[in-house]
């Protein structure tokens, strides 16, 4: 492998698993460079006062952030990773908030949600799916978890815009926007929505779906 194939290959191996000392700076990078796309994505949630949410995959944690000041004191947020990094900088970051019950943490993937079903009014992942090989049963995940009025946001760059990004040549999976509408369909959950923002030079889709 050559030595820029090996430093893409690095680049995306951190993005899908931050791990390590350099993880723990990607975490920092992810929180400014998603910034715009996950703020998005918890407004789309539309999560009430008193809701119980979760973020898959959190990576650095913006969203945590923002989805707990939108359930606010009564409300909980679940985060769920399946990166040792970022679930222990979590865990420093929000102290308070896991002490007293408004955060929970799980070291989980989509495809193995560990909540009941129908505990969820609302679920937001950004950036995730590219990294999924099997998107049917993390879906499904999804679908069983989410209260029958509930909304999932999935934050997702567009796969042409990310195709010309270097480091999406390894370890990404880019799927067509189609191609996930109708896994989700597939999984009984039906997008109301595909909202379009512009993050840097890439747009991307906020899949807003609901219960079909």
């Amino acid at each position: 492998m050559r030595i820029a194939d090996r430093l893409w290959d690095s680049v995306a191996s951190q993005l899908g698993r931050p791990h390590g000392i350099a993880g723990r700076v990607v975490g920092r990078i992810l929180n400014r460079g998603n910034y715009a796309t996950v703020t998005a994505a918890v407004a789309a949630a539309e999560a009430a006062p008193g809701a119980t949410v979760a973020d898959i995959g959190f990576g650095g944690g913006i969203g945590l952030d923002q989805l707990l000041a939108s359930v606010g004191a009564t409300g909980v947020v679940h985060g769920m990773e399946i990166a040792p990094t970022m679930l222990d900088e979590a865990a420093k970051r929000f102290r308070s908030e896991l002490a007293d019950g408004r955060l929970v943490l799980h070291t989980a993937a989509m495809d193995e949600i560990p909540l009941p079903a129908a505990s969820l009014d609302a679920v937001i992942s950004t950036n995730t799916v590219y990294f999924i090989d099997d998107l049917a049963p993390a879906f499904a995940e999804l679908a069983r978890v989410l209260r029958p009025s509930g909304r999932v946001v999935l934050g997702i760059g567009d796969p042409a815009d990310m195709a010309r990004m270097p480091f999406t040549a390894n370890r990404f999976r880019l799927r067509p926007i189609a191609e996930i509408t109708e896994q989700l369909a597939a999984a009984g959950l039906v997008v109301r929505e595909d909202r379009r923002i512009r993050n840097g030079r890439i747009e991307f889709h906020l899949l807003i779906c609901e219960h079909r």
